[in-house]
């Protein structure tokens, strides 16, 4: 059966919030997974990426960080970024937590997150106070202090990129380092003479096919050791 995608709305605190679903509609369990969009917005992109997980098995929720808003200026997706409450965001994340555990075609013990940019730094904020969260596999996303992520409650697979100007070798080491010091599961793969974005196959300005392949099998192979 080919996989079925919908508008859904959820609630948030205290307004609703939408996202894009999409799964297999088939009556079976399947694990669910998080996709968090970049600070573009909820577009056509990670729709795509949303629809690739579900070929892969999963129940897929990108939900929606700036209620219908997208954008193709970097300027304005700037603004968009600092604009957003990071309560708001994580608001809107717990409650698509809360959705898919609550999905018929989803096994509620077996959650788990990715995000790209933007989305990769919600996605590992995510995992240090959701305990839903079993499994997170960031794209290049900032990292957060250490007063988050000694409250990491899932293995990590954090992919970065070696010349990335906005999540540097730095943060990256430093993850690195407090996964170790605070006896946390976590992996941080970082692709050689690649820059920010590099999964992105919309952009041919930072895409990189080989690279993006790499870490495709990469997550997808963490994800099914991690949730079955």
């Amino acid at each position: 059966m080919a996989n079925q995608s919908k508008t859904v709305e959820f609630e948030a605190g205290a307004k609703a919030a939408r996202g894009y679903l999409v799964g297999a509609g088939d009556g079976g369990k399947r694990p669910g997974l998080l996709a968090i969009h970049e600070w573009w917005g909820l577009n056509d992109h990670i729709k795509d990426v949303a629809n690739r997980f579900a070929a892969e098995g999963y129940t897929v929720l990108a939900p929606d960080l700036y209620d219908g808003t997208i954008t193709r200026d970097p300027e304005e997706a700037g603004r968009l970024m600092q604009g957003l409450d990071q309560g708001r965001a994580l608001a809107i994340l717990d409650g698509a937590v809360d959705y898919l555990k609550r999905d018929e075609s989803v096994d509620a013990g077996k959650i788990a997150a990715t995000g790209f940019c933007m989305g990769g730094s919600y996605a590992l904020l995510l995992a240090t106070h959701n305990r839903d969260i079993k499994a997170v596999a960031p794209f290049y996303g900032d990292v957060p202090g250490d007063e988050e992520l000694k409250n990491l409650g899932a293995p990590v697979l954090f992919i970065g990129a070696e010349h990335d100007n906005w999540i540097t070798l730095d943060k990256m080491k430093r993850l690195e380092s407090a996964l170790g010091k605070y006896g946390k599961e976590g992996e941080v793969k970082v692709y050689p003479g690649v820059g920010h974005a590099f999964f992105n196959d919309t952009r041919p300005d930072a895409y990189d096919e080989g690279a993006a392949r790499d870490a495709w099998r990469s997550v997808t192979e963490f994800f099914r050791e991690r949730l079955g």
